[in-house]
């Protein structure tokens, strides 16, 4: 294989000083002469120089790199880019990014102070954060001076920082809303914690449900851990038609246990779960679910940093509307069943 050409090699063969070189392939030319300028692209292109795309950008002023940061909770085990609403986010900022004329770079990490490192390292132009809900962004956005856009966070107004979020407490009470009306008058809510995001869609499915009785189970965050728990608590879940769950991926496991166990899915128990992810529409029975725009919050992300950067950080936060969408996973019952 030949070898890497150098700027040093370059500059040599020309007779002119590697910052020169260096000068042209950075495009700062405004002191080179253009005769000069010609002759490096000339002779760059005829070696076939391939510039290093990471000490281009380091060296601008404007990096037009974004870094994305997830933080890698425990419940994820190790896969938290395969999750269906990281996944779907991820996927979509990448494309809106790409459209404004920006880098991706992704990192997933359960250490806060990461975040800083990373974003110092490669001289980033702004952030997205995913999954740090109760975290100090505050002192984050003091050491980074670089604006930011966090996904569902918990924090005071920063005009440094952008929180977009959903309608949480309204996706909750559309789904309680709905199984009301469908009869059911016991529902189990199923979550691995009952803070941020999670307390939030509870409270809302509580408010739709009035009237009707709720049995809340904090479910472990592990796989293995989460099947004992069902088999542990099924006496408890047999005791009412409906369940709320408040992600896809969990509710697709739950059906799962259900069916395995003989319950029908949605004859004996009716599931609903949050988010609206690719899973919904492959499991067996399609799971009734709230649905969230990936898309549009990837929009609302790179419009909240042209914001940030312009130094209009009036509008801290933005929230992004949800909607109920009705598919199998869901029966309708009579007022007299389980009274």
């Amino acid at each position: 294989m030949a070898e890497r050409v150098r700027i040093a090699d370059i500059a040599e063969e020309l007779g002119l000083s590697t910052a020169t070189v260096s000068n042209v392939i950075h495009g700062k030319t405004k002191k080179i002469s253009d005769e000069t300028v010609k002759r490096v692209q000339a002779l760059l292109e005829e070696r076939q120089y391939i510039p290093s795309m990471a000490g281009i950008l380091l060296a601008r002023n404007d990096s037009r790199i974004i870094g994305v940061v997830v933080n890698n909770h425990e419940k994820y085990e190790g896969k938290v880019l395969e999750d269906g609403f990281v996944s779907a986010s991820m996927n979509a900022l990448l494309f809106e990014l790409e459209r404004a004329g920006y880098f991706m770079m992704i990192k997933a990490t359960q250490d806060w102070s990461e975040v800083e490192r990373f974003a110092s390292m490669w001289n980033m132009d702004g952030m997205v954060l995913m999954g740090f809900c109760d975290s100090d962004y505050e002192k984050l956005r003091a050491k980074m001076r670089i604006p930011f856009v966090v996904y569902d966070g918990y924090f005071e107004s920063n005009k440094g920082i952008c929180n977009l979020t959903i309608d949480n407490f309204d996706g909750g009470h559309q789904v309680g809303t709905y199984l009301k009306e469908m009869g059911h008058r016991r529902a189990l809510l199923l979550s691995d914690n009952d803070i941020c995001v999670d307390a939030e869609r509870m409270a809302g499915f509580r408010a739709g449900f009035s009237g009707g009785e709720t049995i809340f189970l904090e479910m472990p965050m592990n796989r293995e851990g989460r099947a004992d728990f069902y088999r542990a608590h099924f006496e408890e879940i047999r005791t009412c038609t409906a369940a709320f769950v408040v992600s896809d991926v969990y509710a697709a496991e739950f059906m799962h246990f259900l069916l395995e166990r003989g319950i029908s899915v949605p004859g004996e128990m009716s599931v609903v779960g949050f988010d609206d992810n690719a899973l919904c529409k492959s499991c067996f029975p399609r799971l009734t679910t709230v649905g969230q725009d990936a898309g549009e919050r990837a929009r609302m992300a790179v419009r909240a940093l042209k914001r940030l950067w312009d130094g209009d950080g009036e509008q801290v936060e933005e929230v992004l509307p949800v909607k109920l969408i009705v598919r199998d996973s869901v029966q309708k019952i009579s007022d007299t069943a389980f009274s």
